[in-house]
């Protein structure tokens, strides 16, 4: 029977409760830390009060590409790539802070949050296996999110070339220029 170290367990449950905080699911918290179910369960419902939400995760990548989840989503991809390559980050470290760094993002940019944290590490996951990655828009040349198969000739972004029927929900915001011009970054 191998020992677990006292300090390694501290700081799994440090990052599970961290993601917790940040909204993650239950699935999400199973597949990056080695707590067990019942001990992931006993620390969501002691944070939230609640027991963790049931079902299955978002699988479609077809999500990321509608209007606003792709804007949402694009901009998580950039901050994402950009940590991985220049911050020598990696994993659900990466995907924690890129997440935050988001966040943070829609808060200055006065945007409603569109992507959870467990949308984005689906996302991440779409990108490592082939599914997802992006490309640069031919008007703006900031970089979109797309499947990796579709025609990206002379591609144009949603932001560039706006749905008619974008950002008529109470709900939703029209993203700023600000949105824009970190896609371009």
């Amino acid at each position: 029977m191998r020992k677990k170290s006292v300090v390694s367990e501290a700081n799994e449950i440090r990052a599970a409760i961290e993601m917790i905080q940040l909204g993650a699911r239950l699935q999400l918290l199973e597949n990056e830390t080695s707590l067990s179910r019942e001990r992931l369960i006993r620390l969501y419902k002691e944070l939230k009060g609640v027991s963790p939400p049931k079902g299955m995760l978002p699988f479609s990548a077809d999500w990321f590409l509608t209007w606003q989840p792709n804007v949402h989503s694009s901009v998580f991809a950039d901050i994402h790539r950009y940590l991985t390559s220049h911050a020598e980050c990696r994993g659900i470290t990466a995907i924690v802070k890129s997440y935050k760094l988001y966040l943070e993002h829609c808060r200055m940019s006065e945007m409603e949050p569109v992507l959870s944290l467990t949308r984005a590490w689906t996302m991440v996951r779409f990108f490592d296996s082939g599914i997802l990655q992006t490309t640069a828009c031919t008007q703006c040349h900031g970089h979109f999110v797309v499947h990796v198969h579709d025609l990206h000739h002379r591609y144009v972004c949603g932001l560039c070339n706006t749905p008619s029927r974008a950002g008529k929900t109470s709900k939703s915001r029209v993203p700023s220029a600000a949105a824009a011009a970190a896609l371009a970054a």
